[in-house]
């Protein structure tokens, strides 16, 4: 059982607008998802405001409901409460307690772990990686094309590192499906949704799910192929409503599609459900070989 997870960020479901970019005439892969492979998700988690990244992602990637064990919803990088959570245990932690292959597919412009560990500001996805330091990709990687820029293209780099050649978003595609061969779980983060959400640009806004929908249809050409389980989920919403600069409280998409799809897709209610959703689908195939 193989499973590739994309978190992608500020992507919610609403009805048809002339302001939601989410649309078949600009991401048709990801619509075609939406409607076929989907159920909708809770972000808000009973806590009042806009759902907010810290606490959103950490509840995804716990199962711990992170808002309200703060009272309220957390922007941003996650403070000394969400860390400790994250690190008390989260995906990647659990996955490779039972002994399975994970790599974190973005790719970090540092040359090790350390480097990493020494940034002042870090993610939620940041902290659980450095919780299981093998799962990081850097630099070096990347110009080998083992990793993913989280910005699928690598254009946002290039004035940094004008010898790291931009890519198409289908050749992305091939490199994290490359990654995934040998391993059983892989994760791929896109926040540059959420960027063109807060952007209160429209024609921005399309440029990004295009360029993401691109990316994704090769993929699931490659994880259909393959047998390997697709799934995906956002942390809250944004880009869907381009009339205001902020998140909104509309369910965000979880999406499955390949084996154990439906029993994802059957459990997954609100962000604290998806990390056992997924931990439950690596189980093993015989349930007498269940470990967990």
């Amino acid at each position: 059982m193989k499973i590739v997870f994309i978190f992608i960020d500020g992507v919610g479901m609403r009805e048809p607008a002339a302001d939601n970019p989410v649309n078949p005439e600009v991401c048709p892969a990801l619509c075609r998802l939406m409607e076929r492979n989907c159920t909708p998700c809770d972000a808000c988690l009973s806590v009042d405001g806009p759902p907010q990244s810290a606490t959103g992602q950490t509840a995804m990637f716990t199962g711990v409901n992170a808002p309200l064990f703060m009272g309220r919803h957390c922007e941003g990088f996650p403070g000394p409460s969400l860390r400790k959570t994250i690190a008390d245990g989260n995906l990647f932690t659990e996955l490779r307690k039972r002994g399975l292959r994970v790599k974190f597919a973005d790719a970090y412009l540092v040359d090790s772990p350390e480097e990493l560990a020494a940034r002042r500001f870090k993610s939620v996805t940041t902290v659980m990686a450095l919780t299981a330091p093998e799962t990081i990709l850097t630099e070096s990687d990347l110009r080998e094309d083992s990793a993913v820029m989280q910005d699928i293209t690598r254009e946002t780099i290039r004035d940094r590192y004008p010898d790291i050649p931009a890519i198409k978003p289908e050749t992305a595609a091939e490199h994290l499906f490359s990654v995934s061969r040998g391993c059983d779980f892989t994760l791929f983060e896109y926040f540059q949704s959420d960027i063109a959400g807060h952007s209160m640009d429209y024609a921005r806004a399309c440029a990004t799910l295009r360029t993401f929908d691109r990316f994704l249809s090769v993929l699931l050409r490659f994880t259909d192929a393959s047998g390997t389980t697709f799934a995906m989920t956002s942390d809250h919403g944004n880009i869907e409503n381009m009339s205001e600069r902020g998140h909104t409280r509309n369910p965000v998409p979880f999406i499955a599609r390949g084996p154990r799809a439906q029993e994802m897709l059957a459990r997954v209610k609100s962000l604290t459900d998806v990390t056992p959703a997924l931990l439950d689908a690596m189980r093993p195939a015989d349930p007498a070989d269940r470990q967990w």
